[in-house]
């Protein structure tokens, strides 16, 4: 995403929101810290992540000048909506977790403040990728990031051997694999094309290079169906109306029981895959690995993200000073990390988190692999930005129904593609936003 501030985000909202423009970046702040020292703090946090109340207990006995409550709330778009319309009531809370594609939305709704002032010296500390979604590529910070999810390829080491497979290490490479297990064991598939989660594609599209949406002005641009997504939906489509690869949902009870037998021998999936392999298929343990996902071209280095959020401070904060200070111990202190690996199962944004403290041995379920986490960090690294708007949900929705059918047609996902580009593109304009395309 190209530079964009909250004034060319307000600008291009101006219709919905019935305003010129809203508060420059960094209006609100004056008085911060003044209010902050006059006296005991108390910062409300909405949450969703397991476990943050024990996380800001750690925080709560060392800060007794500044407590920190944790309100847990539901996450995805109810936690959005109840944001922005806390927001324009003016009784938002102080901080909240935000996922990275919520913040285009959160901000152009004037709900969370530019904290750069009172984050300095913090960006090193993320990689570029992760960083420059809490940005959008310019001088404000409008998150500090908490939790991602590179994006890797799982496969069953095991049955690679017994099948003389080559781990992949290009997209093209991939499809050969894919048609290889076919020819040896026609009833089993290297793995699946999923359409019931729409972040999984997302990120395959990220790591292709997509900017999903970008500004022209003071207009949003729509380019769902940009160059690189298009190869990404060809590439799918194409290995599923070959039968090259399975087009079943995955997160079904079918699905489970082709992990646990063999039937499907590899995920492309992200970082937290050991949680969901250890449930779905218990049988397998110690018998998967971990690779870097498949590159379009050799010698090329990028992987997407599926998940990760981020810790914002809203604008309605009379604190916003002691909040962003709360959100930096957050997300990079040590003990603060180390507490929301225990405590809230979450796999940092911190690249220093990534493999020390609770990270520095592999999950029980890759024991067998127990450099996992040292080379997870390393992909981590190599996170590409992304590009989110304001209508994300519609977006995925529209991807989910859409892709849904292509996926259990086994053709038309060229078209899927085409509605879905023209899906968002018309709600942008239904909700009064400028739009360029």
């Amino acid at each position: 995403m190209p530079h964009i501030t909250r004034r060319s985000l307000a600008a291009a909202t101006a219709v919905l929101l019935g305003a010129t423009a809203l508060t420059a970046c960094g209006s609100s702040d004056s008085g911060d810290k003044a209010g902050a020292e006059s006296g005991p703090v108390s910062l409300t946090y909405w949450a969703w992540a397991p476990g943050m109340d024990k996380v800001a207990a750690l925080w709560n006995a060392k800060h007794p000048d500044i407590k920190v409550t944790v309100q847990k709330q539901a996450s995805g778009d109810d936690l959005v909506t109840k944001i922005i319309t806390a927001a324009k009531a003016h009784k938002a809370p102080d901080l909240v977790q935000a996922e990275y594609q919520a913040l285009p939305t959160l901000v152009s709704n004037d709900a969370l403040a530019d904290i750069a002032p009172e984050v300095q010296g913090v960006k090193d500390k993320f990689a570029p990728g992760i960083w420059q979604q809490t940005t959008f590529g310019g001088e404000a910070v409008y998150a500090l990031p908490q939790d991602s999810g590179p994006l890797m390829f799982f496969y069953r080491e095991d049955l690679f051997k017994q099948y003389g497979l080559t781990v992949p290490t290009t997209w093209d490479e991939f499809a050969e694999t894919a048609r290889a297990v076919k020819k040896k064991a026609p009833k089993k598939s290297l793995t699946t094309f999923s359409a019931n989660d729409s972040g999984l594609f997302a990120g395959l599209s990220q790591q292709a290079g997509a900017k999903w949406w970008t500004f022209e002005g003071d207009a949003w641009k729509v380019g769902i169906d940009d160059a690189a997504t298009k190869k990404v939906t060809d590439f799918w489509g194409g290995l599923v109306a070959e039968g090259a690869v399975d087009n079943q949902p995955m997160y079904t009870p079918a699905w489970n029981k082709a992990l646990n037998t063999g039937e499907q021998l590899a995920w492309v999936s992200a970082v937290w895959a050991p949680g969901t392999l250890t449930t779905a298929a218990p049988d397998t343990k110690g018998k998967w690995a971990m690779a870097p996902l498949p590159q379009w071209n050799k010698g090329e280095n990028a992987t997407g993200s599926w998940g990760g959020s981020s810790t914002a401070v809203t604008t309605d904060s009379k604190h916003k000073a002691a909040a962003a200070q709360f959100a930096t111990w957050l997300n990079t202190d040590p003990e603060a990390l180390a507490a929301l690996v225990k405590e809230s199962g979450i796999y940092p944004a911190a690249t220093a988190a990534q493999t020390s403290g609770a990270l520095a041995k592999a999950p029980d379920y890759f024991a067998n692999q127990p450099d996992f986490y040292t080379r997870a960090a390393e992909i981590a690294k190599t996170t590409a930005p992304a590009a989110w708007g304001p209508n994300v949900n519609v977006a995925y929705t529209s991807f989910k129904d859409q892709f849904g059918k292509a996926a259990k047609a086994k053709t038309g996902f060229p078209e899927a593609l085409t509605t879905m580009q023209g899906a968002t593109v018309a709600d942008l304009k239904k909700q009064g936003f400028e739009v360029a395309n």
